[in-house]
């Protein structure tokens, strides 16, 4: 009994895509072409950072600088505190952890304040809102700056993925610890500034 025919389509479309898989200059090609893309993304990259300065939030790197308005008035800027050792930490007054690390952070802050440790606490206030900020700094009784992000600038910037996170931030002004989610404990904060204050 005769087989039955494949029909044009078989024979034509699955042939021809098999050779071209099987055809070595064809993944030579695209290899290279993935290559070249990758090597032009790095490029691009790198080109982007060394025009922000250098400024990357990652361990080892300069803190991306900014300045922003202050809850209660006036401004700071981050790259103005060069020479005190800084936690940057960004929060939200409708975040469980954020509550239950702020006093800890204010205890480290009170303990160490003289010897050159700033606490900037830069609440996320596109998310949230400035009277929620006010409220929750007089129920906890933060002494320690607190910039207000409206727009979401310094959060892009710092590439926030979950609140809170803190960026501790040596004299130098490069980023020494990043710790993403928390609540952080007093031990944790304090042993991160014992050694950062005392680098110099």
């Amino acid at each position: 009994m005769a087989k039955p025919k494949a029909s044009a389509r078989e024979t034509e479309g699955v042939p021809s895509f098999i050779a071209r898989l099987a055809d070595r200059r064809r993944w030579g090609a695209l290899s290279g072409a993935i290559l070249l893309v990758g090597l032009v993304w790095t490029g691009l990259s790198a080109t982007a950072q060394q025009a922000a300065g250098g400024a990357s939030p990652r361990e080892g790197f300069t803190a991306p600088d900014f300045r922003l308005g202050l809850l209660g008035g006036g401004e700071v800027t981050l790259s103005d505190l060069r020479g005190k050792v800084v936690i940057l930490n960004l929060w939200a007054s409708w975040c469980p952890p954020c509550r239950a690390e702020m006093p800890a952070l204010q205890a480290v802050y009170d303990a160490n304040r003289e010897r050159g440790l700033e606490i900037l606490a830069v609440n996320t206030t596109y998310q949230d809102s400035e009277a929620g900020a006010a409220r929750f700094v007089e129920e906890y009784g933060l002494t320690f700056p607190v910039p207000l992000d409206r727009t979401g600038e310094v959060s892009r910037s710092y590439l926030l993925r979950a609140l809170p996170t803190s960026f501790f931030i040596g004299r130098d002004g490069v980023i020494r610890s990043v710790v993403i989610g928390g609540p952080m404990s007093e031990t944790t904060i304090r042993t991160t500034v014992e050694s950062l204050l005392g680098d110099g």
